[in-house]
């Protein structure tokens, strides 16, 4: 494989030109994070072996850990059935979340009423 020919065809990036990434620690199987990329982050995370990122606050490229020293070292990525959608799943160094967190979802609980499959609809 070669850089030019890296991303898939099939990919669908939005109008924006982007498409959301779900993080999922390779180790555990935690999610970590969800962050977007541009034809391009996917070009250099499918190419290099760390995860790169398009900031749409920065509008910049991030390379996940460069700043942090919290790398994500890439161990499989995968299109969902839409091809809208990938997941990276990582060797996560340190922390995930900018606020210094292991996940950006820890201590984010939302109050939902949990479902019963079993109850009688």
């Amino acid at each position: 494989m070669t850089p030019r020919d890296a991303v898939p065809d099939a990919l669908v990036f939005g109008a924006d030109g982007l498409l959301p990434v779900v993080v999922q620690d390779d180790e555990t199987g935690d999610v970590l994070m969800l962050a977007w990329m541009d034809r391009e982050a996917v070009r250099r995370t499918l190419t290099t072996g760390r995860v790169t990122y398009w900031s749409r606050s920065r509008q910049e490229y991030w390379r996940k850990g460069d700043t942090s020293g919290h790398r994500q070292y890439v161990r499989s990525v995968a299109a969902d059935c839409d091809a809208d959608t990938l997941l990276v799943r990582v060797i996560q160094v340190g922390a995930a979340c900018h606020t210094g967190t292991r996940t950006c979802f820890d201590g984010r609980e939302i109050a939902a009423l949990v479902g019963d499959p079993d109850a009688a609809e």
